[in-house]
């Protein structure tokens, strides 16, 4: 059976966390999942995009998780959605070692690679949400929480908007043969807009705003004398 997902956008950050989101908004996500929430508690898999603004709200927020022996995932996949350099990761092994306490050998060894479904782009999004999807639909693990971004999760996961160190659940819904995993979100967290109720209501389908045009084909040269 497939799991249960908790997503969680990172708290507020200017490429690392800001003082509110490292200090106030992870205490108030980290209180609220593990004391009022009760699905929280069964969580068996963290699983976080490997850039630091991700790691320190997976570290600050679900700590507590960590203590229990909780394992964490690092996954290319869920990094953020453009190429501006707030949104580009660091090499893996400047990033190992600022982070020893993860493991590394689950990062894709081409990050921060910015191409292939890495690419900002309309076809590179949708591919790398497919990977994302079945990654975590595959997965042995009843309940995963998974701490992303809002512009990845919102148009490659879940057409959802996410505020600061909020949270939404979803289930994957019943899918014929070869169809892409889909999500359904719990009603708990989408009429309340966010698990802290936090989040913009309704759903956001990716658009052209919000990756880079397509580059064209070059166009075939032909000789108008040839030889």
């Amino acid at each position: 059976m497939a799991p249960t997902i908790i997503f969680i956008r990172h708290a507020e950050a200017r490429h690392t966390l800001t003082e509110l989101g490292f200090g106030t908004q992870c205490d108030v996500l980290a209180k609220h999942l593990e004391n009022e929430l009760p699905l929280a508690q069964e969580i068996e898999l963290i699983v976080v995009s490997p850039m630091r603004r991700t790691l320190q709200t997976s570290q600050q927020a679900l700590g507590w998780l960590m203590k229990k022996g909780v394992p964490v995932v690092l996954r290319a996949e869920f990094q953020e959605n453009s190429a501006k350099p707030c949104d580009t990761g660091s090499p893996i092994p400047e990033m190992e070692k600022e982070w020893p306490q993860f493991d590394w050998s689950t990062v894709d060894p081409r990050y921060p690679a910015t191409d292939g479904i890495y690419e900002c782009s309309r076809k590179g999004l949708t591919q790398r949400g497919i990977a994302a999807r079945n990654f975590l639909r595959n997965r042995p693990e009843k309940v995963i929480a998974v701490v992303s971004h809002a512009g990845f999760l919102r148009t490659s996961l879940c057409s959802r908007r996410f505020d600061n160190a909020d949270y939404r659940i979803f289930n994957f819904g019943e899918e014929e043969e070869g169809e892409v995993a889909r999500l359904v979100e719990w009603e708990l967290t989408e009429k309340k807009g966010g698990g802290l109720g936090k989040s913009e209501k309704g759903t956001f389908e990716l658009n052209e705003g919000d990756y880079a045009a397509e580059k064209p084909e070059p166009e075939e040269v032909v000789s108008e004398n040839p030889s």
